[in-house]
């Protein structure tokens, strides 16, 4: 870990032959498709975020629902009302 910290990272010109050198690998022609193929999984990626916490965040609002339910039943003593407080 320390040896990472003593590389340090790329600056300008190391950049620049990074650039080259993939140009070189891949050609001029890949690089669009491959960054294009990125841009993709990181959407999805994203997309997938959003899903995950509309479902978290819709089952937390659920169960405080049923939770409001069960404190007006027991301190009430009486049957649970269809309310939901959020």
């Amino acid at each position: 870990m320390d040896l990472i910290f003593a590389i340090g990272m790329p600056g300008g010109w190391e950049w620049i032959i990074i650039g080259l050198i993939v140009v070189i690998f891949f050609g001029a022609n890949k690089i669009p498709e491959i960054f294009r193929g990125f841009g993709k999984g990181i959407r999805e990626f994203k997309d997938a975020s959003k899903e995950i916490k509309k479902e978290i965040e819709k089952e937390s609002n659920s169960d405080s629902g049923i939770n409001a339910c069960y404190l007006h039943y027991n301190t009430n003593n009486s049957q649970c009302k269809s309310e939901i407080v959020r």
